[in-house]
């Protein structure tokens, strides 16, 4: 295995804590600390608890996590219209 080597696990977010830290609980019932990876925070990405996440581990340490993925969840459907803030003439 090589050093630069990650690996990948699917997991759910438990729990939001401080400084933009996520306890993940693993698909093999794992739970572990996590990250938001940079292009996360760059682009604005928010996670909270309950988002479906793909987590990049070291093989060096297995509690600790980064947070590379939220994966997208069905939308519940249409939006209804928005009320207009003026009424026309």
């Amino acid at each position: 295995m090589a050093k630069e080597e990650l690996l990948e696990f699917d997991g759910t977010v438990v729990e939001v804590l401080p400084d933009g830290n996520y306890r993940v609980k693993l698909d093999n019932e794992h739970v572990i600390l996590a990250y938001a990876a940079g292009k996360m925070k760059k682009n604005r990405i928010r996670t909270i608890a309950g988002d479906r996440v793909v987590v990049e581990m070291s093989p060096y340490d297995l509690d600790r996590g980064r947070i590379n993925f939220r994966q997208k969840t069905a939308s519940p459907g249409p939006m209804p219209p928005r009320p207009q803030n003026f009424r026309r003439r």
